[in-house]
């Protein structure tokens, strides 16, 4: 009889327990044409540098006027880059290219179905799509400088362009993760006060046209729930002129978007000059204690960040076909889509679909058909499309010179089929680490300068400057071989400027916990800290475990664990819910959801799918548990608290450790032979190895 599979549990675990891989350097072809080729960089952006370093990120910019201070610390932590300084960033990544590259693609858009032409819009185009759209949303929808405007879209070229129409006014927006339900969205437009919400009325998923207008039903009665009334909903359609959706228009506040432009060709809207401190853009990202959170990004300090990463991590020249196979609901597509690329005048690459449609090759012919020479993804999508097709790569001749990988920690095998098979050998990789908070890449490899490692984030950006603490504070170093939590000591522009509304919320998850003085004005007395543990390497490079708290990272998507089990307990029967991670091969960690009934209900399969369903509509399918577990009880300490670590050993197939001290120690046994049934094998010792999720504190 064969052993019981075992499954590797945390990110500090698998990390931690990781040798060190081979160094692999980049090739000369790449090194002859990179951005960035001085070995000095890192010294030109030291701490005896900082702040002023950052004007060379500043200086890729367009300026309507100069900054005349750098850095203002007098709000700290809540810091201003480049003040005095004014600016547009829809005329930074798009009228200021018309000179040079006025008919060279800006976008490159691939409808998921393959019968459908590729779309190509050209820097001349996207300027009058922009101009026109903005007149829309300025002379029909009333918006104006610093208000919110909510964008509930799929992966389309009008979602840019409603971005860019947005900057170009100054209006502030929040685009919203086309997967996530009306009332996710919903809850966004109440937090943000948006009065505008931008929807279509579809999109093409696994090759079926989904209805996506009848989430801006359920989002404005949500919003209405929650004291915001939303006066326009602007709908673009995928099909102009035809309606696909089932979800009646209402009159006088649903409007078709491609009607509306009909009175506005040819309007041209002079760029509104914003200051550089003024909000770009909301994006919210789950917490632990239920609410999302709005992270508010800078115009100034934000564009001249995601300028100076694209240009010299990601080696984006004019000429380049770049795909970055994100979605742009996630800050990984702002910066890395829209923003960064444009910028730079990059030819940028937009797929609508799932890579794996109609089969596994569909992301190679792709790639082989646009000419894309830089490719960008997430560790989940690799690993789908090393399952779904190991062989598949090598059938298409398309040519890299650079991949990035981005959102969670890449298994080293992973890694080496990423650039044997997918990079054929001859591109480089950049794994980068970084956060909806950061705005921009905090560590990664200069891929002309630093060689490659497996597994590996590599050392830091430039000019960011990140330290290891243990829970006392105290410094771990590197080589040590133990994990800490990974802070960064410097302000940096990416670096988002507050939480929308909730400045002490912001202060007390960012900067509190290592926080040396409170009344401080000085940054070195406030350091970052990400929620993310880590350990260094003798070498400098970075290995980052994982969130250290109850957050998981579904797919690079941050996923809180409140909100998950908030949605469980909308069904009737539930009475607790807790979640926690589970490994996954193709997405990382997927959420396993244990709940208990109230009395009087019996445990069956018709409440399993109430709670999945529960969670697909209130957050999105995104969240869908791996496993729903009916139990008759939760293991919690005395004070009434359930242990999520014990549920996170028992999922994981992990030694649960010393159970005496809980209040119900019986149940344990009872759960873990519902979950594992006999035999199970763990694969290491310990609940210390599990603390990086779901401590009791």
């Amino acid at each position: 009889m064969s052993e019981p599979e075992v499954v590797a549990t945390s990110e500090a675990q698998i990390a931690v327990h990781w040798k060190e891989e081979a160094y692999i350097q980049p090739s000369a072809q790449f090194i002859a044409q990179a951005n960035m080729t001085d070995p000095y960089v890192h010294d030109r952006f030291g701490l005896d540098r900082f702040p002023e370093c950052f004007k060379e990120y500043a200086d890729l910019l367009d300026w309507y006027a100069y900054w005349h201070t750098l850095l203002d610390t007098s709000d700290a932590p809540c810091w201003k880059w480049f003040v005095g300084g004014k600016l547009n960033v829809s005329y930074n990544c798009v009228d200021r290219h018309l000179t040079k590259y006025r008919n060279k693609a800006a976008i490159l858009y691939v409808p998921e179905p393959e019968d459908e032409a590729h779309v190509a819009i050209t820097y001349q185009e996207l300027y009058v799509r922009v101009n026109e759209f903005a007149a829309v949303l300025r002379d029909f929808a009333g918006v104006k400088a610093g208000d919110r405007v909510t964008i509930h879209m799929p992966m389309v070229p009008e979602l840019p362009v409603a971005m860019l129409a947005c900057a170009r006014l100054g209006a502030i927006h929040s685009v919203v993760f086309g997967g996530f339900s009306g009332k996710s969205c919903g809850e966004r437009i109440a937090d943000s006060g948006s009065r505008v919400l931008i929807t279509m009325d579809s999109y093409y998923r696994s090759g079926t046209l989904l209805d996506h207008k009848e989430k801006a039903d359920e989002a404005v009665k949500t919003a209405a729930e929650e004291g915001q009334d939303v006066d326009k909903v602007l709908v673009w359609r995928r099909y102009p002129g035809q309606y696909h959706s089932a979800t009646p228009m209402q009159d006088g506040r649903d409007y078709f978007v491609d009607n509306e432009l009909k009175t506005h060709v040819g309007s041209r809207i002079e760029p509104v000059a914003l200051a550089a401190e003024d909000p770009l853009f909301l994006m919210y990202t789950s917490g632990t204690t239920g609410r999302p959170k709005g992270c508010q990004h800078s115009t100034g300090g934000y564009l001249s960040y995601v300028a100076g990463t694209s240009k010299y991590v990601q080696d984006i020249h004019p000429e380049d076909v770049y795909w970055c196979m994100a979605d742009i609901g996630w800050i990984t597509g702002h910066s890395y889509i829209v923003y960064g690329p444009l910028s730079l005048a990059a030819t940028t690459v937009m797929y609508e679909g799932v890579p794996t449609y109609p089969d596994a090759g569909r992301a190679w012919r792709i790639a082989e058909q646009l000419a894309v020479n830089i490719f960008h993804t997430a560790p989940t999508t690799i690993r789908m499309l090393r399952k779904a097709g190991p062989d598949e790569p090598q059938k298409y001749n398309y040519h890299f010179k650079h991949m990035t990988t981005v959102g969670e920690p890449i298994e080293p095998e992973v890694w080496q089929w990423y650039y044997d098979v997918v990079g054929k050998g001859e591109a480089v990789i950049c794994d980068t680490w970084w956060q909806t908070e950061t705005g921009g890449f905090l560590c990664s490899t200069l891929p002309a300068l630093q060689a490659m490692k497996a597994g590996s984030a590599g050392p830091s950006m430039p000019g960011i400057h990140p330290v290891i603490y243990d829970e006392n504070g105290d410094e771990v170093p590197a080589g040590s071989g133990k994990a800490g939590n990974i802070c960064i000591r410097n302000p940096w522009p990416g670096g988002f400027q507050t939480i929308w509304g909730d400045r002490e919320r912001y202060v007390s998850t960012y900067y509190g916990k290592y926080c040396r003085n409170p009344e401080s004005k000085e940054w070195r007395d406030w350091p970052y800290f990400t929620g993310d543990g880590a350990m260094q390497a003798a070498d400098g490079y970075y290995r980052i475990l994982g969130r250290v708290d109850d957050v998981i990272n579904v797919a690079g998507h941050r996923l809180g664990t409140k909100e998950l089990e908030s949605a469980g307990l909308t069904v009737e029967e539930i009475a607790e819910a807790a979640v926690v991670p589970v490994a996954d091969d193709i997405r990382g960690r997927v959420p396993d959801m244990y709940v208990s009934l109230k009395p009087g209900f019996d445990a069956g399969p018709v409440i399993e799918a109430k709670v999945i369903e529960a969670i697909e509509t209130i957050i999105g399918k995104i969240a869908r548990p791996k496993h729903v577990y009916i139990v008759p009880d939760m293991p919690k300490t005395r004070s009434g608290k359930i242990m999520r670590r014990v549920l996170a050993a028992i999922s994981n197939t992990m030694d649960i450790g010393d159970v005496t001290t809980l209040a119900n120690p019986e149940v344990v046994e009872s759960v873990r032979q519902m979950v594992q049934g006999e035999g199970m094998v763990v694969t290491q010792e310990g609940p210390e190895d599990l603390k990086l999720f779901g401590e009791e504190r």
